[in-house]
């Protein structure tokens, strides 16, 4: 549910509500395709005269128009969060393929992907609940290292876990993409 409406809204609160989207519609597009590979749901891919065309395309037009929105109308209140929930919708699309960027024609569950969704997660995290720089005094600074140090652990400990699933899922993973290929 969004929050309560208000004239103005402060960026930490449009990008949390992007955030949210982002984040579910990248959970919900794995599961979706790990069960339409998996034949447990019926393959509603769309495809244009034989070519699937995937759902990154889908995010780059909900971008397009998110930013034009934003850009050319200047959304308040309710509005306002709409198109920030449209712009999290459009990243976790997108960026749900972001392997497939790199790498044209490779496979949907690269690492990369995963990669740049944590990594744009964070972003719109640190933005939605960091302080402003001018409000840090020097008390913050064990504050910040402490939770530097936590990052960069947590982020080794995602590197080295996600090497050692995709070890173990990557090759039926890349098995079942292969055997439901049209």
């Amino acid at each position: 549910m969004l929050p309560q409406s208000s004239p103005n809204h402060h960026p930490r609160q449009l990008a949390r509500i992007a955030l949210v989207g982002f984040i579910v519609t990248f959970v919900l597009a794995r599961a979706f395709v790990f069960l339409i590979m998996a034949k447990e749901i019926p393959n509603f891919y769309f495809f244009l005269q034989g070519t699937h065309v995937h759902h990154l395309n889908y995010g780059i037009f909900l971008l397009a128009a998110a930013g034009g929105y934003a850009v050319f109308r200047h959304p308040t209140g309710g509005a306002a969060e709409l198109n920030a929930l449209a712009y999290g919708v459009g990243m976790g699309l997108t960026f749900d393929e972001f392997g497939m960027w790199l790498h044209l024609g490779g496979s949907y569950w690269q690492r990369t992907s995963i990669d740049g969704v944590i990594i744009i997660a964070a972003l719109f995290a640190f933005i939605s609940y960091a302080r402003s720089i001018r409000r840090f005094e020097s008390r913050h600074f064990w504050e910040f290292a402490c939770l530097a140090a936590a990052v960069v652990g947590f982020g080794w400990v995602v590197y080295t876990t996600g090497d050692r699933l995709g070890a173990m899922f990557g090759p039926r993973l890349h098995e079942l993409e292969m055997s439901s290929s049209p």
